[in-house]
């Protein structure tokens, strides 16, 4: 006879998870708590129970590949005889392969989904009350300062995804959906105050891939098409009429580039530094192609080239290239790029395998992952996406927690 978990139990680890997200978002010393509690109970999940370990074992692709990258790190760590502060990020992979058996449970999905859409409500607020409380021009939410301003975005779009998702699900409850349409409006209404043309970019075509996925399950055509349709002009609308910065940044974009000239002038515009660190972080790993020059060493080679005249003082300023995929070419060659796209394309195609699935829940699970990682990887293109511990950490729970979640919801298929 299974032994099943007591219902204040599950009550509990749910109501922990839901507020994980926040948790992140806030930082420091809060999140610290709920993480090892939640790090406990996985770990003693996967010592004591049986279906719980063979549950994480079928997520065992997404499981690989964090390890792999977590490897790297380590080896790449050794090989330059790096400061142990280096390993910091990395070593969370850790943390979160044991909170992911969390997952293992037959959890209140209903509180996790609603704690996921009320924090995306909590930071679209707060991105309401930087700009006209504090007349901040670029809200960064609750931690890293204004410099956090697209993290941040990228961080809100992805609940408001997530929240979009829980409001499109058939077996969602009227009241609930409701406030996951909430989130995604005041999400939506937070991110665009950002001024973040990456993460807004990336939005799009992912948003408009769960259109179609939702479309194509449930046939309903024209009502997803005249939602996608008031979505994007609502976008339109308030970025338009009430906030033209962010045309105004877009716009600005051929002339900044323009007036890039190649040997190595910033012109001191957002577009024009973004190129000349571009420029730098090519130039370092063509330099050093096959063993990089170490984790977060970019600062330290760019602060050298400048002080040579080799690149533009006004990048000097940087530690990171403001592209996840050059900063792991810099750190460590071919080999870092290749981890790092198996790190986001193994799970990805995890997922996608899953997106057709009969069962709804197994597919929903399939489809958030698969827009996560989407948001990620457009992302990477324009930024760094995991340098600081709020966006990373929101990945490898979302998207490790998924995994097993789904593998949990095929091992017991039949009885379900």
């Amino acid at each position: 006879m299974r032994a099943h978990p007591a219902s204040w139990q599950l009550w509990t680890a749910s109501l922990l998870l839901a507020v994980m997200p926040l948790c992140f978002a806030v930082s420091g010393r809060f999140k610290s708590l709920p993480m090892a509690l939640l790090f406990v109970t996985g770990v003693v999940l996967l010592a004591t129970r049986a279906e719980s370990r063979q549950a994480w074992r079928l997520a065992w692709p997404v499981i690989a590949v964090c390890m792999l990258r977590l490897l790297y790190d380590i080896g790449n760590f050794l090989s330059h005889r790096l400061d142990w502060s280096t390993l910091d990020l990395p070593a969370q992979t850790l943390l979160f392969l044991g909170i992911a058996a969390v997952f293992t449970l037959p959890l209140k999905q209903r509180v996790i989904a609603l704690g996921f859409s009320l924090t995306a409500v909590l930071l679209g607020a707060a991105s309401l009350y930087q700009r006209y409380a504090l007349g901040v021009d670029r809200p960064y939410g609750l931690n890293g300062g204004d410099w956090a301003a697209v993290e941040f975005a990228m961080y809100l779009l992805v609940l408001v995804l997530l929240a979009m998702l829980q409001a499109l699900r058939p077996d969602t409850r009227r009241g609930d959906r409701w406030l996951h349409v909430a989130a995604v409006a005041v999400g939506l209404y937070g991110a665009v105050l950002t001024q973040s043309r990456g993460p807004l970019l990336s939005f799009a075509p992912v948003y408009l891939g769960l259109m179609l996925w939702h479309a194509m399950r449930s046939r309903h055509w024209r009502r997803v098409l005249v939602l996608f349709a008031a979505t994007v002009l609502g976008m339109l609308a308030v970025t338009a009429t009430l906030h033209r910065e962010l045309v105004e940044r877009l716009t600005d974009v051929p002339a900044e580039i323009a007036s890039y000239d190649t040997g190595g002038d910033s012109n001191g515009s957002a577009v024009g530094e973004r190129l000349e660190m571009w420029r730098t972080a090519w130039q370092a790993f063509s330099e050093h192609p096959l063993a990089g020059i170490g984790l977060d060493q970019f600062g330290v080679y760019v602060r050298e080239q400048a002080a040579a005249g080799n690149a533009s003082p006004l990048i000097a300023k940087y530690v990171h290239p403001h592209s996840e995929y050059l900063e792991s070419m810099v750190a460590g060659g071919l080999p870092a790029l290749l981890v790092l796209l198996l790190f986001l394309a193994v799970p990805l195609g995890f997922f996608a395998r899953q997106l057709g699935h009969p069962r709804q829940p197994v597919a929903a699970a399939a489809a958030a992952g698969v827009m996560v990682i989407g948001m990620y990887a457009l992302c990477a293109f324009g930024d760094n996406v995991f340098y600081r511990a709020m966006p990373q950490s929101l990945y490898l729970f979302l998207v490790l927690g998924l995994a097993v979640g789904i593998g949990r919801l095929q091992r017991n298929a039949p009885s379900c």
